[in-house]
């Protein structure tokens, strides 16, 4: 994929904690700026795509009122914890 350059303006402290971090971890201030970027990035992006599926799922509750308890959630997930292949609980109003 071809690369663009992007400037960054940071105060003269940050940079030197960059630096030092950087030669501490013997990488370029380079790289570590670029492994934080996409580390940041495609946690927002996990947290968007959460932000929806709550979005949704509340939206359908309020629809609908079908739901299950926190207790059968957790009873269904020790199961699959344990191994067993189980069904979900039956949503209810």
């Amino acid at each position: 994929m071809p690369t663009v350059t992007t400037n960054l303006k940071l105060d003269s402290e940050l940079k030197g904690r960059i630096q030092r971090l950087a030669h501490t971890k013997r990488r370029s201030a380079h790289r570590l700026l670029l492994d934080a970027v996409e580390q940041y990035v495609d946690r927002e992006e996990r947290r968007e795509v959460l932000r929806v599926e709550v979005t949704e799922a509340w939206e359908d509750y309020q629809r609908t009122g079908l739901h299950v308890t926190a207790a059968e959630a957790d009873a269904w997930m020790a199961q699959l914890e344990s191994g067993k292949d189980a069904e979900p609980p039956e949503c209810h109003r």
